[in-house]
């Protein structure tokens, strides 16, 4: 479930014309070769041929890395990739990017970006903070004091540890999650929140001993900005 979320998969189309090209081929490799070669196709330049092999490249490269995130070796290597964070209750991080600023301390204010989901609903994303724009119509990052313990325990952890600028990808387990539908951040849409904690808190599912995975989240988070105070 969680990988479904980490690394959606696409589907490329094969291209009608190669398609038909292979078919053509494919149909005529057991006729009589013609005494007369087809003729030949004209020279590209070499810009573009360069432009059709970066393309082949890309494109090969970019299958080659879906088709591996298919099987299940890498699964579990995938997972390998994450660490869990010290004294974090069990907060798993990925450095999508390492940053160059500094690292914040208990008592300063951030600023992050982040993509929030949710595990149990297929890797729904609950809430964007590039979706929220300011009066001038640019994304708004969501800003609190780390220790002040008004945001969920895992986003601190993940956060306390990093330097501005990083991008960081987090599981974080219910436990570290949210606890009641006070704590931060919250989606802004009402109806998001509902089916966030509807989920979250679901009575029935918690009965059954779903718990420990109904409110497991995956953020990727953005350091923007501190202010020491």
């Amino acid at each position: 479930m969680i990988l479904q979320c980490i690394a959606p998969h696409q589907c490329f189309r094969v291209p009608q014309s190669l398609t038909n090209r292979f078919v053509t081929r494919m149909s005529s490799s057991s006729e009589t070769i013609s005494a007369t070669p087809p003729p030949r196709p004209p020279l590209s330049s070499p810009s573009t041929t360069r432009r059709e092999a970066l393309s082949l490249s890309f494109i090969s490269a970019t299958c080659s890395s879906l088709l591996s995130l298919l099987t299940p070796a890498s699964a579990s290597s995938a997972i390998s990739d994450f660490f869990e964070l010290p004294n974090s209750g069990g907060v798993k991080a990925l450095d999508l990017r390492l940053g160059s600023g500094e690292v914040p301390s208990n008592g300063d204010q951030v600023a992050i970006h982040y993509y929030g989901r949710l595990a149990a609903k297929q890797g729904w994303r609950f809430d964007s903070t590039y979706e929220h724009k300011d009066q001038n119509g640019e994304p708004s990052p969501f800003v609190f004091v780390l220790g002040s313990g008004k945001v969920i325990s895992g986003i601190e952890e993940a956060v306390k540890s990093m330097k501005v600028g990083g991008i960081r990808r987090v599981i974080i387990p219910p436990s570290q999650g949210y606890q009641s539908t006070s704590q931060e951040p919250l989606p802004p849409n009402f109806f998001d929140r509902q089916r966030l904690f509807t989920t979250i808190f679901n009575p029935t599912r918690l009965a059954n001993g779903e718990g420990s995975t109904l409110g497991t989240l995956l953020f990727d988070i953005e350091l923007v900005s501190l202010r020491h105070q």
